[in-house]
């Protein structure tokens, strides 16, 4: 089993900067890709970006490449997610999740999930 919480969330001006966290329970943090979703009111879940195991490859969805870097810490068990130059467009509940499976993490058909962050971006 693996527990996941977020946090960081908040209200932030556009071309502001946010670092979102996701703490990790378990001894096996550092066998799961660790990916992070959004969801906008009245929208559906998206990818944001996903780290493998052990954070040496990443991917982003092509909306937050160069401006969003994920990385983890699996000594602390924490995965986290930089966010510069937010967007209004970017204003979402920012989800983790964790999978054995790299391509379960970038698909979001993930075992494990956190119970999310509001991100809220101002114009």
């Amino acid at each position: 089993q693996v527990q996941l919480v977020e946090s960081g969330g908040g209200l932030v001006q556009a071309g502001g900067s946010l670092r979102l966290s996701c703490a990790a329970s378990g001894r096996t943090f550092s066998s799961y890709a660790m990916g992070w979703f959004r969801q906008a009111p009245g929208k559906e879940r998206e990818f944001v970006a996903v780290s493998s195991w052990s954070g040496g490859a990443t991917f982003y969805a092509n909306s937050v490449t160069g401006r969003f870097t994920i990385s983890r810490d699996n000594a602390n068990n924490t995965l986290y997610l930089q966010m510069n130059s937010l967007k209004p467009e970017d204003t979402a509940v920012y989800y983790c999740a964790a999978d054995r499976s790299s391509i379960a993490a970038r698909t979001g058909r993930c075992d494990y999930w956190g119970q999310g962050t509001q991100v809220t971006v101002s114009s």
